[in-house]
């Protein structure tokens, strides 16, 4: 029996249209797709009978929607524009931003573009092969981070590019890339600097950044509910299984239309995301909601996982994973589990749990055991840094990642508690500086004038300060006038009170 086809369909930054996506959806369903997914990339997924595929085929090509089939030809271009305003209120970054970046990309990227802000994790930074994050200091500029295909290799490049050649350079690092495949494609000696030598950059507003991008630790928001922000409600959606009825979506649609919602988003976390629901409108979702019993208390242990796309393998580990996380009250706040069972595939997480077989014969495989990585410093954005424990059996995951999280939360106490006596130790240090008694000493005969005692002989009162004496003083022993004296430190003179 031949298994389904796989179709995928790109909506650029994961913005997607409640009017296309209706008539997908149209179209879909009557090639018998009764439930579709999101992925990873912020794309839609459809499984498709492949009896029936030639037909969804035709319908796509009529509403002049592109598609992939069955491959990742056109990898999905990736933006935070999702938790633009909901999660992310105080950057330069707006709607317009992305738009203009979005509408002037005028091809289909064959390798991965990410477009980030910088102060945000809800959408992975630099799990792209050409990754721009926002400056926090240069309006309208980007940081560029290379990620080499099929490596581990990350370059920054230290010039900063403008909002509108975004779209410019990417393409042209694209085909610099895929017109140099042995220099710049699964190679991990590839040379950064040898590719932005390559670039026409004299055609692309750029100027140097005056030092390395800051990433963001991880703080994963809670993504889903009915949540209030200012005077408009955000409404996010989740699903265990990641399946989303194709119903249920077209009366979603149908409702944005009716009010006047222009756009939904779907998220690197296979949820999606609706913005800008009036405070008049609230009910309506909320039928909605109830109608099509769409749950949306999922626990936040929950939450914070990553899973291959199209992977039910992935999917039921899990749910066990949870379930075991659960019965132990284990907390994950701060932490991003993935779980990765194929070989060329990649997730974002702080912490990944990988299976791999013990026994690999004739393309099948046997006896799974489970290693579990961890990230520099438990940042996602970083590359996966060291081997936690390996060759674990299924049944003791849950007690590995328990004992991993308190690793974590020790390790985040301690770098905090060094923090904060750093803190403390710059607080107390003008402190001290300014308790250091000063006077001031004629540099003539050494007569010293101490502002504790003024100068009663010369009618200058104890506590007067050196500064405000007037410019005709003079040294009551030598006569040098107020330009002969020198600050010093007291201590150094070894007076003695007399």
């Amino acid at each position: 029996m031949k298994s389904n086809c796989i179709i995928k369909i790109n909506f650029k930054g994961g913005i997607i249209s409640p009017g296309d996506l209706y008539n997908i959806l149209v179209t879909a369903r009557r090639s018998g797709v009764r439930q579709v997914s999101f992925g990873l990339r912020q794309q839609l997924l459809m499984n498709v009978d492949p009896e029936l595929i030639g037909t969804l085929e035709e319908d796509l090509q009529q509403l002049g929607t592109r598609y992939d089939l069955d491959n990742e030809t056109h990898p999905n271009i990736v933006s935070s524009y999702p938790a633009e305003e909901i999660f992310i209120t105080d950057t330069w970054l707006s709607e317009g931003v992305y738009k203009d970046i979005l509408d002037g990309m005028d091809y289909e990227p064959q390798l991965k573009v990410n477009v980030s802000d910088s102060r945000q994790s809800f959408t992975p930074m630099l799990t792209g092969n050409i990754n721009w994050v926002a400056s926090t200091t240069a309006l309208h500029f980007w940081h560029l981070f290379i990620r080499f295909p099929r490596t581990n290799r990350i370059y920054e490049w230290n010039e900063m590019v403008y909002t509108n050649d975004i779209p410019g350079i990417s393409k042209e690092i694209e085909s610099l890339i895929l017109r140099h495949r042995a220099a710049f494609y699964d190679n991990e000696d590839a040379s950064g600097d040898d590719l932005m030598h390559l670039i026409r950059k004299q055609q692309y507003n750029t100027k140097p950044a005056e030092k390395p991008a800051e990433l963001p630790a991880f703080n994963l928001s809670y993504y889903e509910g009915v949540n209030k922000v200012n005077d408009k409600y955000w409404v996010g959606i989740y699903r265990r299984d990641e399946m989303f009825p194709v119903d249920f979506l077209k009366a979603l649609c149908k409702l944005c239309l009716d009010t006047k919602i222009g756009q939904l988003c779907s998220t690197p976390w296979k949820s999606i995301i609706i913005k800008g629901v009036e405070e008049k409108d609230r009910p309506k979702w909320n039928q909605l909601l109830n109608r099509y019993q769409i749950n949306l208390r999922h626990a936040a242990n929950e939450l914070n996982f990553q899973v291959e796309d199209n992977c039910s393998e992935g999917l039921a580990l899990k749910n066990y994973i949870v379930k075991q996380l659960n019965n132990d009250d284990t907390r994950t706040f701060g932490m991003c589990i993935g779980i990765k069972t194929r070989k060329k595939s990649e997730v974002f997480c702080s912490i990944l749990v990988r299976r791999r077989p013990l026994i690999s014969l004739f393309g099948l495989e046997y006896l799974y055991v489970y290693d579990i990585l961890c990230s520099h410093d438990f940042n996602p954005n970083a590359r996966t840094g060291f081997e936690f424990s390996t060759a674990n059996p299924k049944f003791v995951l849950g007690e590995q990642l328990r004992r991993l999280m308190i690793a974590f939360y020790n390790d985040r106490a301690d770098k905090q508690a060094v923090s904060e006596k750093k803190l403390q130790a710059e607080k107390k240090e003008p402190e001290e500086k300014a308790a250091i008694p000063q006077v001031y000493q004629c540099s003539r005969c050494l007569t010293v004038y101490d502002e504790m005692y003024g100068d009663p002989e010369s009618g200058i009162a104890p506590g007067t300060a050196f500064e405000s004496i007037t410019e005709a003083y003079a040294c009551a022993v030598c006569g040098a006038g107020k330009q002969g004296h020198r600050k010093t430190e007291k201590s150094r003179l070894d007076l003695h009170p007399v």
